[in-house]
């Protein structure tokens, strides 16, 4: 009798074990490691803003398809974006569809990033685990998933990307003053002249939300745009003169976010590397998720309605910036009123007008507000593994905030390009949000 109970018992152990190996589990810190990869790999390829916004919004929105394809809380972007039709139909009964999301995710990071093989090592690790765990399920699950990556590939590549990289470099007009002109220590070509002609996602054209020219270019002491360019210098040396204790200094480093930071020793120049603009605000995403406990479709819907509004963003300023290609306060500063001057930040090589970080953050905020409401505190780790401090915000509004204004901190932007800029952001963000249909029902997300 207890040779038949130890028999039972272990065939009851026997299955739970097989039963439990038959499970693969994707949790939300599968896909915020995901995403961290995508970021490690820019900052190691040091893509450009405008490019790396594209870089996190095409994966993000493949894996977002496939879980929504499955989820009838959420809808498809298939008709909302321009150009995306509907994804395949899955064709198996085993497929995990958080795992093709996962693995469509990784799959379209690795085609349009440079150091293909960072991100194949990682993912080839996470496939010898999920093979083990079930044949089976993995193998319908990448099916499906490659599947979808291939369709949205097809999609990627009529968005014009391609046909930018053999079209001009940007030429400056150094016989026009107002114009923007190489910036030390690097003098490096304005990037990106052409991103207007990125296809968008959701606006409809580059042009859509044209912002109000700048102030009228002169330098004549007592007109709108000298006391804007003397603004810039004043602010630069009240703050700098407060040391270590200077508040506005920690503000401007804090939001830097500068891939392209030229360092010089000797005769030697090398770049140090950053996260983009795009890639903080990406961080804040992952800050908000985590914090609310969000599930894998929650996580991934974060990420993709926030990526969508970082793209569309970054194309709507740079069509401002080649249009007013206006002039940056270091040269003018030099030039006019100290030549020893130097910004606290390190001028980024494109022309000012408007402020590209304003822009950004006041799309992000929008949309990261509309899915987890106005007064969403939260505090910002996403600069300490550059040896910067954490800051706590009481909402999105107010970190857009301080990033638009930390501009002028830097020396990089006059205060119209940062008050400009950032309702630029908020008003295309404000569109984005009223324009798609992602949650079915209410889009804020408590706090559990």
């Amino acid at each position: 009798m207890k040779r038949v109970q130890f028999s039972l018992v272990f065939s009851f152990i026997l299955f739970s074990c097989v039963k439990e190996k038959q499970a693969i589990e994707i949790t939300p810190e599968d896909y915020h490691a995901s995403v961290d990869k995508v970021t490690e790999v820019m900052v190691h390829d040091i893509f450009s803003p405008p490019v790396a916004s594209r870089i996190y919004a095409y994966p993000n929105i493949g894996a977002y398809e496939i879980i929504a394809k499955n989820n009838k809380d959420y809808q498809s972007l298939a008709g909302q974006l321009t150009g995306l039709q509907s994804i395949p139909k899955p064709t198996s009964e085993n497929i995990n569809f958080e795992l093709a999301a996962l693995i469509a995710h990784m799959d379209l990071s690795r085609k349009l990033i440079f150091s293909e093989e960072m991100i194949t090592t990682y993912r080839d690790s996470l496939y010898t685990v999920w093979k083990a765990t079930n044949e089976d399920v993995f193998s319908a699950s990448k099916n499906y998933g490659l599947t979808v990556s291939e369709h949205i590939s097809v999609w990627m590549d009529k968005d014009n990307y391609k046909q930018t990289r053999t079209m001009p470099k940007f030429s400056v007009d150094t016989d026009e003053p107002a114009r923007w002109q190489p910036t030390p220590p690097a003098y490096m070509d304005g990037i990106e002249p052409h991103w207007n002609k990125i296809r968008p996602f959701v606006i409809d054209s580059a042009g859509q939300f044209k912002p109000t020219p700048p102030p009228a270019f002169s330098m004549d002491q007592g007109s709108d745009f000298f006391n804007e360019v003397k603004e810039v210098y004043d602010i630069s040396n009240e703050i700098t003169s407060k040391g270590d204790e200077s508040e506005e200094v920690a503000i401007a480093q804090f939001w830097d976010c500068n891939p392209y930071v030229s360092v010089t020793r000797g005769h030697l120049m090398f770049a140090t590397k950053k996260i983009t603009p795009g890639a903080h605000w990406i961080g804040i995403a992952k800050i908000a998720a985590r914090k609310t406990n969000a599930n894998v479709i929650e996580t991934v819907h974060t990420y993709t309605k926030t990526s969508i509004a970082i793209a569309d963003a970054f194309i709507s300023c740079w069509d401002e910036k080649y249009r007013s290609n206006l002039i940056r306060p270091e040269t003018l500063i030099n030039d006019h009123i100290d030549e020893s001057w130097e910004p606290v930040l390190q001028t980024p090589p494109f022309p000012e007008y408007t402020s590209g970080h304003s822009v950004v953050s006041g799309a992000a905020a929008v949309a990261l507000t509309s899915i987890y409401g106005d007064n969403f505190a939260f505090d910002d780790d996403t600069e300490v593994q550059y040896g910067l401090p954490v800051r706590s915000f009481p909402s999105f509004t107010s970190a857009a905030d301080e990033a638009a204004i930390s501009r002028m901190y830097g020396g990089i932007h006059y205060r119209t390009a940062v008050e400009v800029g950032v309702k630029q952001g908020r008003d295309l963000g404000a569109f984005i949000v009223s324009t798609l249909t992602m949650k079915k029902e209410n889009e804020v997300v408590h706090i559990n």
